[in-house]
Order: C-alpha cells, then sequence, then structure tokens
C-alpha cells in the first residue's frame, strides 16, 4: 500500500467525531479560516507589514499561532515538559520567541501557512484520539500561571480555541490597514 493510499484508507475508516469534541473542532476550525483568511491575495512584502505601532504583522501573528497550538498540543501529550520555563527564560530566549511575531528573512507566506496547516491536522487527530479530554497537566513554570495549577485537556483546547480567536481579530485590523479588506462585512 502506498502512503496515499494508507492516507485516503485511514480517513475514510476515521469514525466521525461527534459531541464535545465535534463541537471543539469546528469552532477552532472556523477560527483558523478566519485567520488565515486574512492573508488572502497578499505578498510576502505585505504579510511582513507592520501597521501598527505593536511588532504584530501578518505573518508573525499566524507563525505565533502556530507556535502557540504546537506547544499547547504537546502539552496535553507531555505536559510542562514540553514547553519552556518562563521564570527562568534569558533575554536571548525572549527574543527568538520575539521572532515568532515576524516574518525574518527568507520566510514565506505560503511556507508560514503550510506549517499552519500541518499543526492544525496534528492538533485535530491529537483531539480526535484523546482517550480523555478530562487528563490533567501541571502547568509550565511562568509568572502568569499559579505554581500549582493544572489544566485538562479540554482547557487547554479552549484555550487554543481562545488563542486563535483573539489573534484571528488582530489580523483583521492588520489587514484592513494594509489595504482596506476585511474578514467579515
Amino acid at each position: 500500500m502506498t502512503v496515499s493510499e494508507t492516507t485516503t484508507h485511514d480517513v475514510t475508516d476515521a469514525p466521525a467525531l461527534t459531541g464535545e469534541r465535534a463541537d471543539l473542532l469546528e469552532v477552532l476550525a472556523k477560527h483558523r479560516h478566519f485567520l488565515r483568511f486574512t492573508t488572502r491575495d497578499l505578498t510576502d512584502e505585505q504579510a511582513g507589514l507592520r501597521t501598527t505601532v505593536s511588532e504584530l504583522c501578518l505573518g508573525g501573528l499566524i507563525k505565533h499561532v502556530t507556535g502557540a497550538e504546537r506547544s499547547w498540543a504537546g502539552f496535553i501529550v507531555n505536559g510542562p515538559s514540553s514547553m519552556p520555563d518562563f521564570t527562568a527564560m534569558t533575554e536571548a530566549d525572549w527574543a527568538r520567541r520575539a521572532d515568532e511575531m515576524r516574518m525574518l528573512p527568507g520566510e514565506t507566506l505560503a511556507g508560514v501557512l503550510a506549517d499552519y496547516a500541518e499543526v492544525a491536522r496534528r492538533t485535530d487527530e491529537l483531539v480526535a484520539t484523546l482517550p480523555d479530554l478530562d487528563a490533567t497537566q501541571p502547568l509550565p513554570k511562568a509568572p502568569w500561571f499559579e505554581a500549582t495549577a493544572q489544566w485538562s485537556a479540554r482547557r487547554v483546547l479552549m484555550h487554543i480555541v481562545t488563542e486563535t480567536a483573539q489573534h484571528a481579530g488582530h489580523a483583521d485590523i492588520i489587514r484592513e490597514s494594509i489595504d482596506g479588506a476585511k474578514s467579515m462585512g
């Protein structure tokens, strides 16, 4: 069997999701769509434009959401070891994280979107196959988290949805300031 036959076979034989998992993925898919939609018909240069006083650009927002979703999905499976200890980060660590919010030389919008699509596919697969949405992990060390706090897989997924929705709104403002295009309305 070839890779494409295996992929088709796996997708075809996968049971359709219902209930809470289907709802979570449907809402997440909607917000992912709006985020990606803000980049329609843009050049790589436009995707890297800062149009407000912040460091945010469309390509950088998608990179950030991609990285956040990747990290939080890893957290669901591996706990806090999959994320940095934010209390021990150096200036260089923070500078590398800041690069996540902008288009770097050599990066393309197509590449950023492809990476996001792959992370989304893996997250969707994780949601579909998780044994228990109630399974919890202790949060990573960070000044913004209570030291003993734990989040369930469900709470992490809601956080991913919230983060995606919030940044889709940011992206809409940035896009409108580039050329007047809007995601809605």
